[in-house]
C-alpha cells in the first residue's frame, strides 16, 4: 500500500488542482477500500487492521474539502470506535470502546464510511464515503483452567479380566479457541495403581484384578489443555472389583457369639444363596453342629451318674463301678482321669490301668435281668489281629481263669459275654452277643446301654436299638466255690499264671459305667440320660414358604432343609438357630458345617456350592458364688446330746447363691450383684478332727427329711453326705434336720464340723462352713431371792393362753371361795400335763419331717404361763438328770447287746433300713416315754400361786 500511496497522492492533487481551477469547493466524497479484516486481542483495545485504515479525498489539497474529518461506525453493539490520527493524510485507526471476550463472542461485522471536512471551517456541505465491510476476529487467551464434567467417577470390575475401557472420564475448559478450549491429555495422579489412561480419558486396567487380594480401588485423575493449563481441582474414580460370580452362600459370619441364658441365637440372619441366576429345580442344605470335643460328645449335664438316673426317672439300685475317688469309694483313686472336660468325670485307658472292684460293692444278686450301661469312646485297635479290650469283667479270682461275664472290644465289634452256672438243665445256652458298628472306633463318644432279658440281648447306642448279629451259644460253667473278682479297665486272670494279672487291658475313655441288677432300663429313661442340651432349632415354623421341609436328627445336631425355590431356602435358612438349655454351659467354641445340594431340570446336579465352615462362640457364663451362713458356735447342754433327738447342728443355715451382672447405664457397663436360684447335687458334713465314734457318737439324718426330694444320704464315722441334683431350698431343709447324738458327752468338750455344697459336680463349690458344737456339762449353783419364782436351769418360758383369774372376772372385788380355787388349780394342773404330752408325742412324730421346726427343746422345761408362776425345787431338776444319765447308761448297754456295727444311714441303721416308719414312730414314742415317766418334772401344787 505505501508504494502505491506517492502515485496516487501525485494523482489526487493533479486531479483537485484542475478542480480548484474550475472554481467549485468540495466537489468529491472521500474514498476508502470496500472491506477490511481486523484481529484484536481478548482484552485488549487495540484492533490490526488489513488493510490500514486511511481515506483519500481529490478535493485535496483544498482546505477542509480535501480532509478527512471523522470515520462512522455502524452496527448492532459493536464494541469499536475509529480515531481519525492525520486528517491531512485520512490516516485513522480502530479501537475496542469496552473490553473484548472471546468466550461472549468471537467475531465482529460492521460498517465503516469516512467523512470529509466540508466546505469550510463549519463542516457544511461534508460528504461521507461510500460504506466499507469490517469483520474483526477476536483472538483467545487461555485464561480457563480445565474442569471434570462429573464430581466423581465410579465403575465396577469383575476380577480377572483386562477391559480396554473400564470408564471414560472427560473434562472441558470455557476458552473459546480451539487450542485452549479442547483437552489434550489426561493423566493419573495416584501411583501405583494397576490402572492407566488414554488422551481421550478412557481407564483401562493393567494387570488382572484380584478379589481377594483388594476389593476396591481409588485413583486420582487430571487434565490438560492444549495450552498445557491442568485442572485447578483432580478427580476422584471409585473402581469396584466384583468376585466372579461364584455359586454359594453369601453374607453370613464366620463366628457368632452365644451368651448363655439368652435362649435361641439365629444363626445366619443375613444369609442367602448366589446361584448365578442358574434355572434350579431344588435346594437341599444339611446344617451340622459338631461338638464331639465337648464332654461326652455335646454340652450334657455334668452331674453324677447317680443323680442323673434320678434327674431322669431311672430305677434305683444300680451300681456305679466308676465313682469319683474318695476314701469309701478308693479303687478309682489310681485311674487316670480326664481332668480337662468341664467336671465330667471321665477315666482314660491307655492299656495299663485297671481297677478291682471291692466285693461289697459287687452286685451279688443278677439275675435273668439286669442292665450294663456306659459312656465310651474309643478308636480302632492297632495291629490286624488286636486283642480283646476289656470294658468291664468278671472273673475268677484264683485257681482258673473262667469269665463268668464281660464286655469288651475285638476288632471294632462289641461283644457281651454272660455264661450263667449249671441248672438242672444241662444244654447249650447263649453266651457271647456280637455287634459291629461304626460308632464302636469312631473315636467319638456314645452312650452303650445293655438290656439283659435273658436269653435276650438289646444293644442301645445314643438311644438307638440294635440287636446283635451273632449269638454264640455255649455249655453252662459248673458251679464251684471260687470267688469271682469283677474289674474294670481289663480283666482278672487268677489262674493259670504263676502270678495272677491282669490282661486284656482297654484302650479308650469311660464315663458312667454301672450295673443295675433285676430291671432293665427303659427307652426313655435311656434318651434321657443320652440327651444333648445343646443344639440347631428352627424360629417361626410358620413363616417357612410351604414347599420348605425339614427334619432333624435326635440328637438336634443335624438338620436338613429341603426346597424348590432359592428364596424359600434363604428364608428358612436365616432362621436356623443354636440353643443351649444349661444354665451353666460349657464355653468354648462348637463348629458349623453346611453342605449344600443344588439339583436342575433334568440333570442330577449342575451347581457345586462350596462348603461353609464357621464356629459358635459359647461365652463364659456368670459364675455363681454359693455361700452358706448361719451359726458358727452351737452351745447344747449335754441332756441335749443325749437325748433320743440329738442336736440339729444346722438348723439356722441358709444358703444363697449370687452372680456378677452388668447393666448399661448412661453408656457405661457397670456389674451389679443378681441373687440366683439353680440346683445343687451334693453337701457334705465332714467331722474336723477324730473321727466318729460309733459307740458313743453318730451323726445321722431321717429318711422321712429326704422323702419328696430328689435327694440320697450316707453317712460314716468322717461325716454325711446329702447328694442327689435338687434345689438349694431342698438342701437347706434336709441339712437343718441333721442330727447329731451323743449319748455319753462327759468327755466330750466340743466337736466341729465343715459343711460345703456343689453345683455341677464340684464345677462350683460354695464356702466351707465350720461350725462347732460345745457341751455344757453343769452350771454353777445359783442363789435367788425368791425361790418360789426360780426356775431350773435351761428352762425357757413359753406362753400359753391360760388365763385362771379370768374365771371370776364377773364378779367384781370378790374374792373365789377355797373349794372353786382348788378346782381351778386341778383342772389347770391337768390341762397342762395333758398339753405337754401331747405336744411332746405330736413333737418327736413331727421332728424328721418339718422343714422350719425350730430345734426340739424338752418339754417339761418349756412352760411358762403369763398367769400361772410354778416353783420348782432345782434339787428335783438335778435328781432328773441323774435319772437321764442312767437311762442313756442302760440305753447304751442294750446297743452293744444288739451289735455296735450297724451302721446309720437315713436315721436308721443298715439293718432296720428296710422297716416302716410305723415301726420307728413307735420306737420312738416309747423311748420318748420312758424318759418322760424318769425325767419329767414334779408339780408342786402348794407353791403354785394364782
Amino acid at each position: 500500500m505505501h508504494s502505491l500511496g506517492i502515485p496516487f497522492l501525485l494523482l489526487w492533487l493533479t486531479w483537485s488542482h484542475s478542480c480548484a481551477l474550475g472554481g467549485k469547493v468540495n466537489k468529491h466524497k472521500p474514498w476508502i477500500e470496500t472491506s477490511y479484516h481486523g484481529v484484536i486481542t481478548e482484552n485488549m483495545d487495540t484492533v490490526l487492521l488489513d488493510p490500514p485504515l486511511v481515506a483519500l479525498d481529490k478535493d485535496a489539497p483544498v482546505p477542509y474539502a480535501g480532509e478527512i474529518c471523522a470515520f462512522k461506525i455502524y452496527g448492532q453493539d459493536a464494541p469499536f470506535e475509529a480515531v481519525v490520527l492525520n486528517r491531512t493524510s485520512g490516516e485513522g485507526v480502530l479501537r475496542a470502546s469496552s473490553p473484548v471476550d472471546c468466550e461472549s463472542q468471537k467475531e465482529y461485522t460492521f460498517i465503516i464510511q469516512a467523512y470529509d471536512c466540508g466546505a469550510g471551517p463549519s463542516g457544511a456541505d461534508w460528504k461521507k464515503s461510500h460504506k466499507a465491510v469490517v469483520h474483526i476476529q477476536v483472538d483467545d487467551v487461555n485464561e480457563f483452567s480445565p474442569v471434570f464434567r462429573e464430581s466423581l467417577y465410579k465403575a465396577s470390575v469383575t476380577e480377572g479380566k483386562i477391559y480396554d475401557s473400564i470408564l471414560q472420564v472427560e473434562a472441558w475448559d470455557q476458552d473459546c479457541s480451539p487450542q485452549y478450549s479442547q483437552i489434550c491429555n489426561y493423566e493419573i495422579v495416584t501411583s501405583g495403581t494397576p490402572f492407566a489412561i488414554d488422551r481421550n480419558g478412557n481407564i483401562r486396567n493393567t494387570e488382572r484384578l484380584s478379589y481377594d487380594k483388594q476389593q476396591s480401588y481409588k485413583i486420582m485423575v487430571t487434565a490438560f489443555d492444549c495450552g498445557q493449563k491442568r485442572a485447578k481441582e483432580d478427580v476422584a474414580v471409585h473402581i469396584e472389583v466384583k468376585p466372579v460370580c461364584k455359586p454359594g452362600w453369601q453374607g453370613w459370619n464366620k463366628r457368632v457369639d452365644y451368651e448363655p441364658g439368652t435362649g435361641s441365637k439365629q444363626l445366619f440372619p443375613k444369609m442367602h444363596l448366589e446361584t448365578c441366576d442358574g434355572p434350579l429345580s431344588g435346594v437341599k442344605v444339611m446344617v451340622e453342629l459338631q461338638t464331639n470335643h465337648i464332654g461326652k460328645g455335646c454340652d450334657r449335664e455334668t452331674y453324677s451318674e447317680k443323680s442323673l438316673q434320678k434327674l431322669c426317672g431311672a430305677a434305683s439300685g444300680s451300681t456305679d463301678l466308676l465313682p469319683a475317688p474318695s476314701p469309701s469309694t478308693n479303687w478309682t483313686a489310681s485311674l487316670l482321669t480326664d481332668s480337662g472336660r468341664d467336671s465330667d468325670l471321665i477315666y482314660r485307658f491307655d492299656g495299663r490301668q485297671a481297677a478291682n472292684v471291692p466285693d461289697h460293692v459287687v452286685p451279688q444278686n443278677l439275675t435273668d435281668q439286669f442292665t450294663v450301661a456306659t459312656w465310651m469312646k474309643h478308636g480302632p485297635s492297632p495291629g490286624l489281629r488286636a486283642e480283646k479290650e476289656t470294658l468291664l469283667c468278671n472273673s475268677d479270682k484264683t485257681e482258673m481263669n473262667r469269665h463268668h461275664y464281660s464286655l469288651y472290644v475285638h476288632n471294632c465289634r462289641l461283644v457281651f459275654l454272660l455264661r450263667r452256672d449249671f441248672t438242672q438243665v444241662d444244654t447249650f445256652r447263649p453266651a457271647e452277643f456280637h455287634w459291629k458298628l461304626e460308632q464302636i472306633c469312631d473315636k467319638e463318644w456314645h452312650y452303650y446301654v445293655i438290656n439283659v432279658e435273658f436269653p435276650a440281648v438289646t444293644l442301645f447306642v445314643d438311644g438307638v436299638t440294635y440287636e446283635p448279629y451273632l449269638v454264640t451259644d455255649d455249655w453252662p460253667i459248673h458251679a464251684s466255690k471260687i470267688d469271682t473278682q469283677l474289674t474294670v479297665g481289663a480283666c482278672w486272670q487268677g489262674g493259670e499264671v504263676a502270678t495272677p494279672r491282669f490282661t486284656q487291658y482297654f484302650h479308650g475313655s469311660l464315663s458312667g459305667l454301672t450295673i443295675r441288677p433285676g430291671r432293665i432300663e427303659t427307652q426313655k429313661v435311656i434318651s434321657c440320660l443320652q440327651a444333648c442340651k445343646e443344639g440347631l432349632d428352627i424360629n417361626s415354623l410358620e413363616s417357612l414358604a410351604k414347599d420348605i421341609k425339614f427334619h432333624f436328627n435326635p440328637a438336634q445336631s443335624v438338620l436338613v432343609v429341603e426346597g424348590e425355590d432359592v428364596d424359600s431356602i434363604n428364608t428358612a435358612m436365616t432362621k436356623v438357630s443354636y440353643i443351649n438349655s444349661r444354665q451353666f454351659p460349657t464355653a468354648g467354641l462348637r463348629r458349623l458345617h453346611i453342605t449344600t445340594t443344588v439339583q436342575c431340570f433334568g440333570e442330577d446336579t449342575c451347581l457345586s456350592i462350596p462348603d461353609i465352615k464357621a464356629v459358635v462362640m459359647v461365652l463364659p457364663p456368670s459364675e455363681p458364688r454359693i455361700t452358706i451362713i448361719g451359726s458358727n458356735r452351737l452351745v447344747r447342754p449335754a441332756s441335749d446330746l443325749r437325748g433320743p433327738l440329738g442336736v440339729a447342728p444346722f438348723k439356722e443355715l441358709h444358703i444363697t447363691s449370687t452372680v456378677m451382672k452388668g447393666d448399661s447405664f448412661g453408656g457405661f457397663r457397670r456389674p451389679g450383684v443378681m441373687e440366683v436360684m439353680h440346683n445343687l447335687d451334693y453337701c457334705d458334713v465332714l467331722v474336723i478332727g477324730e473321727e466318729l465314734n460309733p459307740d458313743r457318737e453318730s451323726l445321722e439324718i431321717h429318711h422321712s427329711a429326704l422323702l419328696g426330694k430328689h435327694l440320697d444320704a450316707t453317712n460314716s464315722t468322717s461325716g454325711i453326705s446329702i447328694y442327689g441334683v435338687d434345689s438349694m431350698a431342698h438342701y437347706e431343709q434336709a441339712l437343718r434336720q441333721v442330727r447329731y447324738r451323743n449319748w455319753r458327752p462327759a468327755t466330750l468338750s466340743e466337736r466341729r464340723f465343715r459343711l460345703t455344697c456343689s453345683e455341677l459336680n464340684g464345677r462350683y463349690t460354695s464356702n466351707e462352713f465350720n461350725l462347732e458344737v460345745s457341751v455344757l456339762h453343769h452350771s454353777a449353783p445359783v442363789e435367788h431371792v425368791n425361790h418360789m419364782a426360780a426356775q431350773p436351769q435351761y428352762m425357757r418360758p413359753v406362753h400359753h393362753p391360760l388365763m385362771i383369774h379370768s374365771l371370776n372376772s364377773h364378779i367384781p372385788g370378790s374374792a373365789p371361795p377355797a373349794a372353786t380355787v382348788v378346782i381351778v388349780v386341778c383342772i389347770a394342773a391337768l390341762v397342762v400335763i395333758v398339753v405337754i404330752g401331747v405336744y411332746r408325742i405330736h413333737a418327736t412324730h413331727q421332728e424328721g419331717s418339718r422343714d422350719e421346726e425350730e430345734e426340739v427343746k424338752d418339754p417339761e422345761v418349756d412352760w411358762n404361763n403369763s398367769a400361772l408362776t410354778i416353783t420348782v425345787n432345782p434339787m428335783e431338776n438335778i435328781r432328773g438328770q441323774q435319772a437321764l444319765r442312767e437311762e442313756a447308761r442302760d440305753e447304751e448297754r442294750e446297743e452293744e447287746e444288739e451289735g455296735k456295727d450297724d451302721e446309720l444311714v437315713g436315721g436308721v441303721t443298715s439293718a432296720e433300713s428296710d422297716n416302716s416308719d410305723e415301726e420307728e414312730d413307735d420306737d420312738g414314742r416309747e423311748e420318748m416315754k420312758e424318759r418322760k415317766q424318769k425325767g419329767k418334772l414334779e408339780w408342786d401344787s402348794s407353791s403354785a400361786t394364782y
